[in-house]
């Protein structure tokens, strides 16, 4: 790709001159401002939600510089991820982490849109016009169903105004050390096509540069550098008090010339085989189309949502084992992978309005298409001798796979406020799933395998009002994913359960100058599916088995002050102890009181924001966030010695801070991400050369106007 230098770019962002954390932000004119969630697919303030959810307002993520998952985990502790080039993201939360399976553990939506295709493909949404994000943490089977077993991430679009026509424009240039520099261009116009029945709101965003990872063998220097161009446009329509139709379109172009995403501690590339190849270029592009149609009866709310979403991916791979690592010195290699998928999905559902008993039931229906090709290259040396002697190349090797899930659901949740300050609620979903896979080794030798699976998951709540806007609350809940099919010569996998017991408490107090959360868990994850390595004539073929059971205790926590007229802090950690607790007899990848992969023990974040007014028609603001995580571990001991294990990253710290002017129309920022610069690996899974690290130093500029 090459560099665009845009002198426009120094155009404008729309002011955010407030960075308190968003449970802050809604707060400021009294508890009656709480924030409003929609966790629970109704509106509800934040704090008469009866579960552990994290909240990050539109504002905050533009002042937090929040544009990736990757930078929305070091803000929610507990939330923890591992990336296989830019866009590609396999998330985790609550000690729920591990890569085998064919589906989500944590579900993505942008609005009603879902965003999970599956385990490995997470469509990647853009930072880009967001009301807020909520994290809604443990499992969320009742409402949103397969693929949320550990929880759900809701990016929540701001809506068009019907009545107000605004635009704002935004210009970012920004400096990455030892790297190249970066160019970010948005814009946002909202214009109404008829007074109170009509609006149309396009976003667009448009990135370039900012690489920093160099192949210096095939004369790649700053090769990660991604361009970027994202497009969402939404038209809503309200021909009557009662009924609105909104319908939104969303396109997404994405191309990394080294889009591997992982590097060495030097920053560079080495890539298996041939140090000197050039890998092909990572694309990550989609399209989504979606109508929400909306119709009040009075008693209740009725909704459809239909989705359809077509995805296309290309993307590099390889891996060089390291010292420690059963296949170093006779295995190392790269490949080329093409992977096409399509979602349909409609949900309909009726949920009621106000009063002592809130309910909602409803139905959903997706069918989903997914294919991979791939084209691999490796190098064997049979007596483990490949960097001293050398060994057999070979290349062009085939792998094709064809896959089909059909799956519905019927879905039930309800609460009655039994006296105005105690509420029992409950909910139950059944959900049953339809696959059917093709893998091939050899073109047109396959066999087409078929498997049915399906699940009952409730949950159970009780929650008691304490204060006006403080409340303790229980619950029991449920989860479920889907088993799956490994090549032949293996056979096919069930499916997992997981059952989480919570305890928590949150509040506000004086008018939102103190609010806090806390809560405390235990989950039960049941026939864990892990993946190992077998030599099968001279492959490494992946094989995938459930091997037993995880146990979770964990405790999360926040608070956010506000000691004076515009200051606040704020911190939120989690603490999390997960181990393999049970494990099958002829396991080869854990034993029992192994930690769980990607895990840390303790995360936290802390932050501190000052607004203030510099005159009658100028105000500021300024934001520090420090970001803390452990360690994270792999284990795999059909891949690794005992010696080496577990496989760990870097305990990892990074240092933010922002602080800005707003003129009125007008508005300045100034940035500094990591500014500490650490180069630390953010993934344990050094032992194959496939860490990601993080970003270097970034010093950037933005500047914005609103029309």
């Amino acid at each position: 790709m090459k560099k665009r230098f845009y002198t426009g770019t120094a155009i404008a962002l729309i002011a955010a001159t407030m960075a308190q954390p968003a449970f802050a932000q809604a707060a400021a004119d009294g508890d009656d401002a709480l924030i409003v969630v929609t966790a629970q697919k109704r509106e509800q303030k934040l704090v008469d939600v009866p579960m552990a959810i994290s909240v990050l307002g539109g504002e905050e993520l533009a002042e937090k510089g929040v544009s990736s998952v990757q930078d929305l985990s070091f803000s929610v502790p507990g939330l923890t991820m591992r990336e296989d080039g830019p866009g590609s993201y396999t998330i985790f939360m609550r000690g729920l982490a591990n890569q085998s399976g064919s589906g989500a553990l944590v579900g993505q939506y942008l609005d009603e849109v879902p965003l999970s295709l599956g385990g490995f493909t997470q469509l990647s949404p853009v930072a880009l016009d967001l009301a807020r994000i909520e994290v809604l943490k443990g499992p969320q089977g009742t409402l949103y169903g397969q693929g949320a077993a550990a929880g759900v991430i809701r990016y929540i679009t701001n809506k068009p105004d019907l009545d107000a026509f605004t635009a704002s424009v935004t210009g970012e240039v920004y400096d990455v050390d030892q790297g190249e520099m970066g160019y970010k261009a948005s814009g946002i116009v909202n214009v109404p096509l008829s007074a109170g029945k009509a609006a149309l709101r396009v976003a667009a965003l448009y990135e370039d540069g900012g690489g920093w990872i160099d192949q210096p063998e095939a004369g790649i220097k700053d090769g990660n550098g991604t361009e970027l161009l994202n497009v969402r446009a939404q038209l809503l329509v309200q021909p009557t008090d009662r009924f609105s139709a909104k319908a939104m379109v969303q396109i997404h172009r994405a191309e990394t010339r080294l889009g591997l995403g992982y590097e060495e501690p030097d920053r560079a590339v080495d890539v298996g085989v041939d140090r000197a190849k050039m890998l092909i270029p990572k694309k990550f592009d989609y399209d989504s189309y979606h109508l929400e149609l909306n119709y009040d009866f009075g008693f209740a709310q009725l909704v459809s949502a239909t989705t359809y979403t077509d995805f296309d991916e290309q993307y590099p791979s390889t891996y060089i084992p390291r010292p420690g690592n059963f296949s170093f010195g006779f295995v190392e290699g790269n490949d080329d992978r093409y992977g096409k998928a399509s979602q349909f999905s409609q949900e309909l559902r009726l949920a009621s309005s106000s009063g002592p008993l809130q309910w909602t039931v409803g139905g959903f229906y997706a069918l989903g298409k997914d294919q991979l090709l791939a084209d691999y290259e490796y190098v064997f040396a049979g007596a483990g001798d490949l960097y001293e002697n050398g060994g057999i190349v070979v290349d062009d090797l085939y792998y094709f796979s064809k896959g089909r899930t059909e799956n519905f659901s019927i879905f039930a949740d309800i609460s009655y406020d039994l006296t105005d300050r105690l509420t029992v609620g409950g909910g139950l979903r059944y959900f049953r799933d339809k696959q059917r896979d093709l893998i091939e080794l050899v073109p047109d030798t396959g066999v087409t395998k078929r498997a049915s699976f399906e699940s009952t998951d409730p949950r159970v709540v009780v929650s008691y009002r304490f204060a006006d806007n403080a409340r303790f609350y229980a619950s029991y809940a449920q989860g479920f994913r889907s088993g799956g099919f490994n090549q032949d010569p293996f056979g096919s996998y069930g499916p997992e359960n997981v059952e989480t017991y919570e305890f928590g408490s949150k509040g506000s107090f004086g008018g939102g100058l103190f609010q806090y959360e806390v809560a405390g868990f235990i989950t039960n994850y049941s026939d864990m599916i892990r993946r190992r390595l077998t030599n099968v004539n001279g492959q490494f073929l992946s094989e995938s088995s459930n091997i037993g059971k995880v146990r979770v205790k964990g405790l999360e926590f926040g608070v956010q002050v506000r000691p004076a007229t515009g200051l606040t802090f704020g911190v939120n950690a989690a603490y999390l102890d997960s181990k393999i607790v049970d494990t099958d007899a002829g396991d080869v990848v854990n034993v029992i009181g192994d930690r769980t992969d990607y895990t840390p023990k303790l995360s936290y974040s802390a932050s501190a924001n000052y607004d203030f007014a510099v005159s009658d028609t100028v105000d500021g603001f300024a934001r520090v966030d420090f970001n803390f995580r452990d360690k994270v571990t792999y284990t795999d001991r059909s891949s690794f010695m005992a010696s080496v294990l577990p496989q760990a990253s870097d305990t990892v710290s990074l240092l933010n801070a922002r602080f800005g002017f707003d003129f009125g129309r007008f508005s300045a920022e100034v940035y500094g991400s990591n500014l500490l610069n650490v180069n630390r690996a953010i993934d344990p899974y050094q032992g194959w050369a496939n860490s990601n690290r993080t970003r270097p130093r970034v010093i950037g500029l933005k500047l914005g106007a609103d029309f």
